[in-house]
């Protein structure tokens, strides 16, 4: 736990002079009672139910210490039920975006789609990114924070590669922590038999899973943004496999002219053109949708048939709202013990 005001902490610091406050008056009002009472009635008062005249005043300072310490806003990592909708992008930062074949270049054009997507998505969905060119890496958490997405999506670098199967892997590997899935692993083999680093921490075995029908899967999909052709790492088609048994549609946008472009040297248009028919067999496969890179303002369907799926999920909650109705509730408390018992305030 955390507090993001600690500066109100020191408030605590005035308790133990209220708990010496109260115990000076009622050191004192036992005086006066002494003064003009006779012996028989001070001991009367003091054979009564003594602990009925501490609780209400024990309960109010609790409750101005809960006041004080939800003052100092404490947060804390609480697992909660959450209600989470996720989009991974997956987006080819590969030297061959930077084709004009789609004015001005193919980059260009998946920028301006994806920032079209992210200013139309709702609110209430998190976004993840992930880009990718010879290996894949998770340039934003999913997050509500479309501002930083967007700034994201203007600092990408391009390079040199293509490992579209290894974006969608990773996707997967986001939306399903818990199965511990490895681009790795899928990319070169268990390595296990080949030895390991000392560095590296041994990884849990990743859990089973019960394949489901493609597209089942109601609160989460990828859109992928690329021109297609796969250099290295995973195969396209097993990646769209894995998607498609984890019920996770895949809406491709793709980038490009299928006959690459004339002026590329010889021997390189073919890494040049965009490869349409498996980026369709992606969408096919995953129950998804294949778009242009002309027509990508159609992304509006991903999230219109979406859902949300209720999961236990530990988060940075801020626990204020909480310990000040616990403090108010437990005045309340006080108080009212206070009036029943001695009709005032005590």
């Amino acid at each position: 736990m955390y507090f993001l005001w600690p500066q109100f902490l020191w408030l605590l610091l005035a308790m133990p002079l209220l708990l010496a406050l109260y115990v000076w008056l009622i050191r004192r009002r036992h005086r006066a009672a002494l003064r003009y009472s006779s012996l028989e009635t001070a001991r009367a008062a003091v054979a009564g139910r003594q602990w009925r005249r501490h609780l209400p005043p024990a309960l109010l300072l609790l409750a101005l210490a809960g006041l004080a310490v939800a003052a100092a806003r404490p947060v804390a990592r609480v697992p909660l039920p959450w209600a989470r909708t996720v989009i991974m992008m997956a987006m080819d930062v590969s030297l061959s975006m930077r084709v004009g074949d789609i004015e001005p270049t193919r980059m260009v054009a998946a920028q301006a789609a994806a920032k079209d997507f992210l200013r139309d998505v709702p609110r209430h969905i998190e976004v993840g990114m992930v880009t990718f060119a010879g290996s894949s890496h998770v340039a934003r958490q999913p997050t509500l924070d479309r501002d930083s997405l967007a700034a994201t999506v203007d600092a990408i670098q391009m390079q040199m590669g293509t490992a579209v199967g290894d974006a969608i892997v990773l996707c997967l590997a986001e939306l399903f922590p818990e199965q511990a899935i490895d681009v790795t692993d899928l990319s070169y083999g268990n390595r296990a038999s080949t030895g390991r680093s000392l560095d590296d921490k041994k990884k849990p075995p990743p859990r089973e899973f019960k394949p489901v029908a493609p597209g089942s899967n109601n609160s989460s999909a990828i859109i992928l943004l690329s021109d297609g052709r796969r250099t290295t790492g995973v195969d396209t088609l097993a990646a769209a496999k894995m998607a498609a048994d984890r019920g996770v549609r895949i809406y491709v946008v793709g980038l490009g002219t299928v006959d690459g472009v004339a002026n590329a040297p010889e021997g390189m248009s073919i890494y040049l053109q965009l490869d349409e028919p498996t980026l369709r067999e992606v969408a096919r496969v995953t129950g998804g949708q294949y778009h242009h890179a002309g027509t990508a303002e159609q992304l509006r369907s991903v999230y219109q048939n979406l859902g949300s799926r209720m999961e236990i999920m530990t988060r940075e909650t801020e626990l204020t709202g909480l310990l000040g109705l616990a403090a108010c509730l437990v005045a309340l408390v006080g108080a009212s013990l206070s009036f029943l018992w001695f009709g005032r305030l005590a």
